[in-house]
């Protein structure tokens, strides 16, 4: 894995994340593998959410906590899984969840608590760390590019 490009840290008020999110929904080409990390309550299933939505993804977008994938089909013309393993510990399988599938898939996958897969991502990919900011609406956020991942969209 080779890191292309670091891009940030950027602060976002959540309306401005949700914005960036669905401009990167609206825009980016897949195959993409996004991987969304940072502290509970950050804001993962908000960018989630968002760039669903601007895939268009329409009505209710349930986090996959319990489910641990939900999959789209975008208007697009691709497939959207959005995958939590916020309840899978260190050690525990992620191969049931159709990891291989979700490795090979030529649509888009955002993967929420992306460490917890313990380098069983692809080298290709996008790392989007997200934490807290100054004020309590403010989210800061880290950008890298990794691999051959396509350049980001609306940075």
């Amino acid at each position: 894995m080779s890191l292309t490009d670091s891009l940030g840290p950027r602060a976002f008020r959540e309306p401005e994340l949700v914005g960036w999110g669905e401009r990167v929904g609206a825009s980016v080409e897949p195959p993409l593998w996004i991987a969304l990390n940072g502290p509970l309550g950050a804001g993962k299933s908000v960018l989630a959410r968002a760039i669903c939505r601007g895939a268009g993804i329409t009505g209710h977008i349930p986090s996959p906590s319990f489910t641990l994938v939900q999959a789209y089909a975008s208007p697009r013309s691709f497939t959207i899984h959005h995958v939590d393993l916020f309840r899978l510990r260190a050690g525990d399988p992620i191969e049931p969840l159709g990891w291989d599938e979700l490795l090979s898939t030529p649509g888009l996958v955002l993967l929420e608590w992306a460490t917890r897969a313990e380098g069983q991502q692809p080298d290709d990919r996008w790392e989007v760390n997200i934490d807290y900011g100054s004020g309590p609406d403010e989210r800061v956020v880290q950008l890298s590019r990794l691999g051959s991942a396509p350049e980001p969209v609306g940075w």
